[in-house]
């Protein structure tokens, strides 16, 4: 390879692995290991010659993330009930691939797809996207720990480094537009922009991202996880559900049957939103992150989560009841959105709606019928479905009259920070979304979030609250992927890869 930098003498790359058909799902995703492991293996090896001094000074690295490609010239005919798993008009299609291991089985049902509704076969080859130096390194290896800079080279004047120019959702946004005789994108995520977020998971959760389950819990308050785990070593213990293991911040890792001995020591100082995971085969168990307070939280998680594909994602939260009817401890069942959070406003904008999912409506009703034993009318008496709206100012109620009115125009029936934020970022990345608030104060009548108050509702409500989520997400699971993944989250002209 020429060297376009500038540097002194010739880049080193790997010998090349051109594009090759192939057929099979298992074989096509075996390739893209091979290319990838032996790509960042040799990255790796430069870069021990580099902190020895073996590397020759302005000698310059690269190697590069492989590369799925489609061919398809004509329009096929597929199930118009398919929102996923195949392109939707004659051309050239590509996307780049990073941590194949990790996504083995998500690689294999798209490629699957592809190669069953369109009949030709799929490519895989070495793209020419550099693998940047710092997402080169296994898990829990960082360049950081190698370097010195007593060793007065500079990084980049060896080494691919992260490049936020070509990291961004133009792709997911609807945004995108390639150059003359581009291919088309083929997922909704290039490798750079889903390595950049493995790493920022494990910064903010303290999890690997290979523990994270493909149904997600959100929730802003402590008493959740703590009744989760409980939860959890008492599935673990009982042998119930299919759960093999409970992962905590750390990694700690908890066994089947081994519910009483954590396999780890905790962490002496809490990660901003930490994530614990109830595994199951093949990823089907539950996340539970704790995202804090606010729409800033809600937006950065999620931004994350999503390169992971997540099956559905739901908000557990806490809220401001505003209609007198509501009682402390009810359940608010959100439909529509008043998007008063402003982080998404220039990635999805404001004029954009965001509907509710008939799926997930009806899971998360039914489970608040079968956790609370009550139905139909009855049910009325402990929830309401209606509006939600999100504010980014915690101390709305100090803003005189003017957001009550607002409010009130819009119907709203509860006011949180971070379920419009979630519900939003699900549309965007195409994850299936919804929201089951609790109403934990009703400011506008005079029922302030006080501390014993809260104390005692926290008590008789969580367990109840959380119950609710996770038996939404149980029946969610039971439900064929194609059924879930609404085409309400696709536009005109969508990726192949869901």
């Amino acid at each position: 390879m020429s060297n376009p930098l500038g540097f002194l003498g010739p880049t080193l790359t790997p010998p090349l692995m051109p594009y090759a058909g192939f057929r099979d799902a298992d074989q096509a995703v075996g390739r893209l290991i091979e290319i990838y492991e032996r790509n960042t293996a040799f990255i790796r090896q430069a870069f021990d010659d580099y902190v020895h001094g073996r590397l020759l000074p302005g000698q310059r690295v690269r190697a590069c993330y492989p590369a799925v490609r489609i061919k398809v010239g004509t329009y096929q005919e597929v199930d118009s009930r398919l929102s996923y798993g195949h392109v939707v008009e004659p051309g050239t299609y590509l996307t780049t691939v990073t941590q194949p291991r990790l996504y083995g089985s998500y690689l294999r049902e798209q490629i699957g797809l592809l190669l069953e509704n369109h009949g030709v076969p799929v490519e895989i080859g070495e793209s020419d996207t550099p693998i940047p130096l710092h997402f080169a390194f296994n898990e829990g290896e960082y360049v950081a720990a190698h370097h010195s800079t007593d060793l007065g080279n500079v990084l980049r004047d060896h080494f691919d480094v992260p490049d936020l120019k070509a990291t961004d959702d133009a792709i997911v946004n609807g945004t995108w537009q390639g150059r003359g005789g581009e291919p088309e994108p083929l997922a909704p995520f290039t490798a750079p922009r889903v390595d950049y977020s493995l790493h920022r998971l494990q910064h903010y959760t303290a999890t690997a991202p290979r523990h994270f389950q493909n149904f997600v819990l959100f929730t802003n308050y402590q008493f959740y996880i703590d009744e989760f785990c409980q939860w959890a070593r008492e599935q673990l213990a009982q042998g119930e559900g299919g759960y093999t293991a409970l992962v905590e911040p750390g990694n700690v890792i908890t066994e089947r049957g081994d519910a009483g001995k954590p396999g780890g020591p905790a962490l002496s100082r809490m990660p901003q939103m930490p994530s614990y995971h109830l595994v199951r085969e093949n990823h089907t168990g539950i996340t539970l992150i704790n995202i804090g307070v606010g729409p800033s939280n809600a937006k950065t998680i999620t931004d994350h989560v999503a390169v992971l594909r997540p099956s559905a994602w739901l908000m557990l939260g806490h809220c401001a009841g505003l209609r007198t009817t509501q009682r402390l401890g009810d359940y608010v069942l959100a439909h529509g959105y008043v998007r008063q959070d402003h982080v998404l406003d220039d990635d999805l904008p404001l004029w954009v709606p965001v509907p509710p999912l008939a799926e997930i409506q009806v899971a998360l009703e039914q489970a608040v019928a079968e956790v609370s034993g009550l139905s139909g009318w009855e049910l009325k008496r402990i929830m309401r479905t209606g509006t939600v709206a999100s504010i980014d100012n915690r101390n709305w109620e100090l803003r005189e009259q003017e957001p009550v009115q607002r409010l009130s125009q819009s119907r709203a029936i509860a006011l949180d920070m971070e379920s419009a934020t979630i519900a939003a970022n699900g549309f965007r990345f195409r994850v299936p979304y919804g929201t089951l608030l609790c109403v934990s104060d009703k400011p506008l009548h005079g029922e302030l979030k006080l501390p014993g108050m809260a104390s005692d509702f926290y008590r008789r409500q969580v367990s109840q609250h959380l119950h609710i989520g996770i038996r939404a997400l149980e029946s969610l699971r039971e439900m064929p992927p194609a059924r879930l993944h609404s085409r309400k989250l696709r536009s005109f002209l969508e990726t192949a890869f869901q």
